[in-house]
């Protein structure tokens, strides 16, 4: 098929999904080989207004964001200013509590560090006090031998990460963002960890689902007792304005334009910007871990940083790198066909129905 086909056809599934109710509002953004076939936006941002969802505003996308944040550790990586192995008690010595010694930034992006608990009375007010949040995490006891088993890190994965690169740096997560990606690719603006308070009025509302369709660990349970229930999102927890402005990394906010634009960067196809090399690219997409989460408690495959398949499982192992957030946005690239995608969307359900319609459609019409 012919590239120009894709627009139209994506711009006549977002009128079927937004006409039938199935979404509130969306963006989907496809740029291939650097050039942007679709940047589209359909639905309403806040159904109380009426607002129409354009190309400028920006949607709370969950997990999402833990794609942006490894990408950050990647450039930071490939830059020579951290290392694969870097021990995280080298630059965060309290973090060595109670036999956490071993751990490296390599364990924190293949969430194999063993450190994914938070307290059971944990608030999602606690989570925007960064420095309460890191001393929790520096106390907590290791669930495993770092390496040895995988289990994801749902809220710890950020302020890990995050803490890692800030004493390494001097920087905080949302500066080297800045200054390493969003800034050189002139999307400063349309990708955030905490959004500055100016650019709330740009934030799509989050509208919950008909039903409880939305992620509820069962009580006891080692999700649980990774998501407590005070931290579990859902479209209340999205629209809270703290937590929005707050740097949390495992979650974020961004345009599906910003987030495509980060991706396609990431494979080398933004003129003048080069975050990674190829080498570094074709490790961040390879399957690193295969094998049973023992948060979510089911099979699981984890790429270095993300998860290493599009939404629809099509394309080659081995060559899809990005992530999808609770809420059912997503953000990801392709090595082997060019291509970088973001979903986003204000309808707060965990039904990735749309991305994967979205992802089978980009395949069929450029395949």
């Amino acid at each position: 098929m012919r590239e120009d086909h894709l627009a139209p056809a994506v711009d006549a599934l977002l009128d079927d999904v937004v006409g039938s109710g199935q979404e509130v509002g969306a963006q989907v953004a496809v740029i291939r080989n650097g050039h942007t076939l679709v940047d589209t936006a359909r639905g309403v941002s806040d159904p109380r207004t009426g607002a129409p969802v354009d190309r400028d505003t920006l949607f709370w996308a969950g997990s999402t964001a833990k794609g942006i944040a490894s990408s950050v550790a990647h450039v930071l990586i490939e830059r020579g200013e951290v290392t694969d192995d870097l021990r995280v008690v080298d630059v965060w010595p309290e973090f060595g509590a109670r036999g956490k010694e071993a751990v490296t930034l390599r364990h924190v992006l293949l969430h194999t560090a063993g450190v994914p608990g938070l307290p059971a009375e944990t608030t999602a007010a606690d989570l925007c006090d960064w420095d309460t949040m890191c001393a929790v995490i520096a106390d907590a006891e290791l669930w495993w031998e770092p390496g040895t088993r995988l289990g994801y890190h749902a809220k710890t994965f950020g302020f890990l990460l995050g803490e890692i690169l800030r004493r390494a740096t001097g920087d905080p997560i949302s500066t080297l963002l800045r200054e390493r990606l969003t800034g050189p690719l002139d999307v400063a603006d349309q990708v955030h960890f905490g959004v500055p308070a100016q650019l709330l009025p740009r934030v799509a509302t989050q509208v919950a689902a008909d039903g409880d369709e939305v992620l509820r660990p069962e009580p006891g349970s080692p999700l649980d007792r990774a998501m407590p229930a005070g931290v579990v999102p859902d479209a209340d927890y999205a629209n809270r304005s703290d937590l929005l402005t707050c740097d949390i990394p495992s979650e974020g906010t961004m345009s599906a334009l910003g987030a495509a634009r980060i991706y396609s960067a990431l494979l080398g196809h933004v003129d003048g910007v080069e975050p990674v090399s190829p080498a570094r690219r074709a490790a961040m997409a390879t399957v690193a871990f295969a094998g049973m989460d023992e948060v979510m408690g089911f099979p699981t495959s984890w790429g270095y940083g993300y998860s290493p398949a599009r939404p629809s499982g099509r394309g080659t192992p081995g060559s899809a790198f990005g992530m999808v957030g609770v809420n059912g946005s997503a953000a990801y690239a392709d090595i082997d066909s060019g291509v970088a995608v973001a979903v986003m969307r204000n309808r707060f359900t965990g039904d990735f129905a749309t991305i994967e319609r979205i992802d089978r459609l980009i395949e069929d019409e450029l395949s």
